[in-house]
């Protein structure tokens, strides 16, 4: 085990990470307000701004882990689940509302939960290094969070068409998406016929 990885439960980047997590409802939930009571452009307004914070956060507690070494066996479970279920809630938001194309999310989710599985593979047969996060991964990510408040917001503010320049961004993440995957199946190839390692 990496001894930078403390088994210390409760610091800033785990409460960051539990924060990502207890927003993730709220996301959906301020959605499934009825517009008499919060109007559709509160709605797009708040989810926007749940969004921010929860990605906010998921910047804060990889660095302040990274920086300040408070990094933990839980929080390096749970930090890309956060990320994964924070994406695919706000994705099913917006496929349920069409402003996300299907084959779009589909291509997202799916590569998260392909990637999640390949890793785990790689994990057991204890070539885990050969699957780590490529730069093609991190602008892909960055395309998401930046795409997916705009499509949560969908409102123009002036003559900016957020709605337009979110959905150019989530197809640029949706093919950097799908490269990416490529990537690390490429990578993982060579241990497909390997035997997990004996624990």
């Amino acid at each position: 085990m990496d001894k930078s990885v403390k088994k210390v439960r409760i610091n800033i980047p785990m409460v960051l990470t539990w924060t990502r997590i207890a927003l993730i409802p709220l996301i959906v939930g301020v959605f499934m307000i009825p517009t008499s009571i919060l109007s559709m452009h509160s709605q797009n307004l708040l989810g926007c701004i749940f969004f921010i914070v929860a990605a906010v956060t998921d910047a804060l507690d990889g660095f302040i882990a990274r920086r300040y070494g408070m990094g933990t066996t839980l929080g390096a479970f749970l930090d890309p689940v956060a990320d994964k279920l924070m994406v695919s809630a706000a994705l099913i938001v917006l496929l349920a509302f069409g402003r996300v194309d299907m084959l779009v999310a589909l291509v997202i989710i799916g590569r998260e939960i392909t990637v999640s599985a390949l890793r785990e593979w790689m994990a057991r047969v204890g070539e885990s290094g050969k699957v780590k996060v490529n730069w093609f991964g991190k602008i892909k990510a960055i395309a998401q969070m930046v795409s997916i408040p705009m499509l949560l917001y969908f409102d123009p503010i002036g003559a900016w068409n957020v709605y337009l320049t979110g959905t150019i961004l989530i197809y640029i993440a949706a093919i950097l998406t799908i490269y990416s995957m490529f990537v690390y199946l490429k990578a993982a190839a060579p241990f497909f016929s390997s035997e997990p390692k004996q624990k």
